[in-house]
């Protein structure tokens, strides 16, 4: 169902012609502006009402037996996916998967790996030997695939006479991390303005990973510490609470707020920011498998004469797999042109953070380790993801 606005100077009025339109409908929230007038002290009100007509009973009815169709399917789905697993791993690849005699305890007694990582891990036996294997299998107990895990290490090997193996040549794990990373990923460093009008970033990406409040951390670097002139406009008139939210964040930054519900008017608003240095945009979050959903995103966002950088926001909470959907999806309808991962403090295994750049191939820009407005955000460096996978 779509979202209807709605626009008078009586909010009754107004929902009774909605209701006279729509039939039964469902009130999100509503806006009030205030106007001038020839009498003093005394102002117009003018509402903004928006509203979405409620579903009729035959179709929730067949709503909902789609849905459960589809529950249905997954759980045929993972019983299958069950029945695969349920295999006996090999007492030799076991054995591989131990961690380093470093004092830190063994990888099977922390994490169990599935049958095709171990294998894959067993396969790596036959490139690497000593440190390098035991650095290949604390990268994986991170959860960064073995393809990746053998990317970043190798580029801190050397051939081990002996065994006619690939070993470390560096002193530490951390150096060799260090060094792997910096080889095999892209990083944006920090988002500048642009040199001829304003610059335009519009935060992409599925429901709940924060971008509403990663945009305000985001915006607070650039008005605190560059001292730059920041606009924000939001399209997600879907979400309730979402503007009233975004309105609070861009009041105590002190930075102009605008909502557009529309291609026409998030074209008037940008027209007017031109004496910015960025616009900051808000899109609503949209499951990366609801094409339409993402193409009424595209359509209010299309049609520009400035251009718009596209930065993807994944949680760090995904497996690899779905966090890689997630960008094939979106980039079919966005030039995605960064990386930006949140929720880094919920995840104890966080290989999403090196896997998803290695195999899309984009650049990393920043971390969200928090709720906090503005301080939990950090620019996202080889040093930072070492300091993830194996420590400070």
């Amino acid at each position: 169902m779509s979202v209807k606005v709605y626009e008078g100077e009586d909010l009754e009025a107004l929902i009774e012609k909605a209701k006279k339109e729509l039939g039964e409908v469902e009130i999100l929230y509503y806006e009030v502006e205030k106007s001038g007038s020839f009498i003093p002290f005394f102002k117009k009100r003018r509402y903004r009402l928006f509203v979405m007509p409620k579903p009729k009973e035959e179709e929730r009815e067949n709503e909902n037996e789609e849905k459960l169709k589809a529950e249905l399917e997954e759980l045929k789905k993972l019983l299958e996916s069950l029945k695969e697993s349920v295999v006996k791993v090999p007492a030799a690849t076991a054995a591989a998967v131990s961690s380093p005699s470093n004092g830190g305890s063994s990888v099977e007694e922390s994490y169990s790996p599935g049958p095709a990582i171990a294998s894959a891990l067993q396969e790596l036996l036959l490139d690497f030997t000593g440190d390098a294997l035991d650095l290949v299998k604390k990268l994986v107990e991170k959860g960064v695939e073995p393809p990746v895990a053998k990317a970043i290490v190798e580029h801190s090997c050397g051939l081990d006479i002996e065994t006619e193996k690939m070993d470390l040549n560096t002193a530490t794990f951390r150096e060799a991390v260090f060094k792997g990373v910096s080889q095999v990923l892209k990083f944006t460093g920090e988002f500048k303005p642009a040199e001829d009008g304003p610059k335009v970033i519009a935060f992409l990406g599925p429901t709940g990973v924060g971008k509403t409040t990663n945009l305000f951390k985001v915006a607070s670097k650039f008005v605190i510490e560059q001292n730059l002139k920041v606009g924000v406009i939001t399209t997600d008139t879907f979400k309730v609470g979402a503007v009233q939210q975004a309105r609070v964040y861009a009041s105590i930054l002190n930075v102009p707020f605008f909502v557009a519900t529309d291609q026409k008017k998030f074209k008037e608003i940008l027209s007017g920011l031109q004496n910015l240095d960025v616009v900051l945009v808000d899109t609503v979050g949209r499951s990366h498998y609801d094409y339409w959903r993402l193409g009424e995103i595209k359509a209010i966002l299309s049609g520009t004469t400035l251009p718009i950088e596209f930065v993807l926001l994944l949680s760090c909470n995904y497996d690899t797999k779905e966090a890689l959907e997630v960008v094939k999806r979106y980039r079919g309808f966005f030039p995605v042109s960064s990386l930006f991962f949140t929720k880094i403090d919920e995840s104890s295994r966080p290989g999403a953070l090196v896997n998803v750049p290695f195999y899309s191939e984009l650049p990393l820009s920043y971390l969200s380790t928090g709720q906090r407005v503005p301080e939990d955000i950090k620019l996202l460096t080889p040093e930072l993801i070492t300091d993830y996978l194996v420590g400070s």
